[in-house]
């Protein structure tokens, strides 16, 4: 099967990388003139430095990047609505599958899978890889709608294992069945789940930041204590704000906004003050060299205060605003808790599934740390899912 990848920055080119090494024949086009080939360019680039380094050999380089074709829009071709460059979709007639990862603009995407549909054969499967945008509302701007699917990457694609398939309302039972075999097939972990906002990962993960952010900003503890917390003890990667710093705030402030908006302002995904005063001001992290932490050169890293107590307290609140948001996605059929638990641990390497935490420190426990914080604050933020209420009630566990 040919596969079409409509977009050519790091995500596109890294999906085409994925497609073309389970080896597919690959179309990559992009609306910019030039962008394709600098991808293909960039591609080759990487994989010549794995080379170097003895994991790759040059022939399966070689034939990997000689499955690729690149072609450019021609610049006369633009949108009168949109005023912006369009891809010359008819490059896509023989492809099976075609996925864009253009930018995250609803117009856009909707515009292009229209043309794409017209394009490409009638049985051909179109994917997006929207983070934050609804599949749904893509899909039903197209003909024949109910072979539109949501696959959302991770990046970069060929590193990170996790693929989320959002299969919307009218999907085909075949298309989705489809596209978890062939993800599958592509070495992925492919994962399952409903066409809501944030899907499971960006969904879930809300509260790592959120609740950091509520912690420092009430005082109990600074940006570098709360890191060394949830490193130390909950034993993740890497802390809320030096992730977010990596991350970009600009892009994190943007997924909460897009998460928070797409709940209807839901108070648990209320986005932060103190985030939005660092984007407005270009403090965005690593890229700017200035973000929750500085990075310019001599800027000396604060030191956290290394106190127990005050960690396990971090980690317990931080942890049961994680678990509720997990129990509640559970119980609102977003995803099996299996993909639920993959996800969380495949796509942003938690140290644990969120329901195995559940399990391992008890229900009425993660309850009673809501509870508490929803009798200090009286905050719709803090309100327990009625599952986990149930599983407290009746000490059933999510799996195990």
């Amino acid at each position: 099967m040919r596969v079409g990848v409509v977009g050519a920055g790091a995500m596109g080119r890294g999906i085409a990388q994925v497609a073309a090494a389970a080896g597919h024949d690959v179309v990559l086009a992009d609306a910019r003139p030039g962008a394709a080939p600098d991808a293909l360019d960039a591609m080759g680039a990487a994989l010549s430095a794995l080379v170097v380094k003895g994991k790759m050999d040059a022939p399966t380089r070689d034939a990997l990047l000689g499955r690729i074709i690149t072609t450019d829009a021609p610049s006369a071709m633009r949108s009168i609505e949109a005023r912006a460059p369009l891809v010359d979709v008819s490059a896509f007639a023989e492809c099976g599958l075609v996925i864009e990862a253009i930018v995250e603009d609803l117009g856009a995407k909707q515009q292009l899978l229209a043309r794409l549909a017209r394009a490409v054969p009638a049985g051909a499967i179109l994917a997006t890889n929207t983070s934050s945008l609804s599949v749904t509302a893509i899909a039903t701007a197209c003909p024949q709608p109910d072979r539109v699917i949501g696959l959302h990457f991770f990046n970069p694609p060929p590193v990170l294992p996790l693929v989320e398939v959002v299969p919307w309302a009218g999907t085909s039972s075949a298309v989705h069945l489809d596209c978890v075999a062939l993800m599958t097939a592509w070495g992925k972990t492919a994962v399952t789940c409903t066409d809501t906002p944030g899907f499971i990962v960006n969904r879930l993960a809300r509260p790592f930041y959120g609740e950091a952010l509520r912690i420092a900003d009430e005082g109990s503890a600074d940006y570098a204590t709360i890191d060394w917390a949830m490193r130390t003890i909950g034993g993740f990667r890497m802390g809320p704000f030096e992730l977010m710093d990596f991350i970009g705030n600009d892009v994190n402030f943007a997924v909460t906004r897009a998460v928070y908006e797409g709940m209807f302002h839901d108070a648990r995904y209320r986005p932060s003050l103190t985030q939005q005063r660092l984007v407005a001001a270009g403090l965005l992290g690593r890229k700017t060299a200035r973000g929750y932490y500085d990075y310019r050169d001599g800027a000396a890293r604060p030191e956290p205060r290394q106190d127990a107590a005050l960690g396990a307290r971090i980690v317990e609140r931080i942890g049961a605003m994680l678990i509720n948001e997990a129990v509640d996605a559970l119980r609102l059929g977003v995803a099996s808790a299996a993909d639920i638990d993959t996800a969380m641990t495949s796509g942003v390497a938690y140290p644990t599934g969120l329901l195995q935490w559940c399990d391992t420190l008890g229900a009425a426990r993660v309850l009673a740390t809501l509870e508490a914080l929803h009798a200090e604050y009286g905050e719709e933020r803090y309100r327990a899912s009625p599952l986990l209420r149930a599983a407290a009630r009746d000490g059933s566990r999510f799996r195990t």
